[in-house]
């Protein structure tokens, strides 16, 4: 099955996949702490805007992870640093850019990962959770994570609950690559550090 690209949240990391028949010739790399899609050096050029993004960001000083597949994730983060609530960080940039606007209507697809210092203070807890949103031409969805959830661009564009083993982020991008779908380009993940302070990053381009 071919969903195209693909986003997983947990409440505690999250991972994103590219899958591509159109653009295979691209990998994840990391530039100042944020990792983003580009092509390879060897990639035929082109003007399609939507072929190299950041796909993962820390925000507010390690106290969010945003993983995406498009040029949303940046004002995510910005919204975050601005103090937004996860959830609405989440849904403002993806209800104002909308899905892509290419040949196929293509899903703009997110996650937030959100930690707080104090679980016990209400008002501080509204600010941590993780969350993940799609915007399809018909529709904006967005739901909190109890455990990992999948969604991806295509024919599983609806989020739903997914097997996800690892926990450290480059061996969590491994497992979203090896993943039963097809054609796997490259792969990133974000998880807590161990101590709860933070998080690291990690991604796989394959063999």
């Amino acid at each position: 099955m071919y969903v195209g690209r693909f986003v997983v949240v947990a409440p505690d990391r999250a991972a994103y996949r590219v899958s591509s028949r159109s653009f295979p010739d691209r990998r994840v790399v990391e530039r100042d702490g944020t990792l983003t899609v580009a092509p390879t050096p060897d990639a035929p050029e082109t003007d399609n805007p939507y072929v190299s993004y950041n796909c993962v960001r820390i925000a507010d000083g390690g106290t969010h992870a945003v993983v995406g597949n498009g040029s949303h994730v940046d004002p995510i983060v910005e919204k975050l640093e601005l103090g937004y609530p996860p959830r609405d960080a989440l849904v403002e940039p993806l209800l104002a850019l909308d899905y892509e606007k290419d040949d196929y209507d293509t899903p703009r697809i997110a996650g937030v990962v959100s930690e707080s210092d104090d679980a016990d203070d209400a008002d501080v807890a509204d600010d941590a959770g993780a969350y993940v949103g799609i915007v399809r031409r018909d529709a904006l969805l967005v739901h909190a994570v109890e455990e990992p959830t999948l969604v991806a661009t295509y024919e599983k564009d609806r989020p739903e609950a997914v097997a996800l083993e690892a926990d450290e982020p480059t061996v969590m991008a491994r497992e979203v690559y090896e993943f039963a779908f097809e054609h796997p380009v490259c792969s990133a993940a974000v998880a807590r550090t161990g101590d709860g302070k933070g998080y690291e990053m990690g991604f796989f381009n394959g063999d």
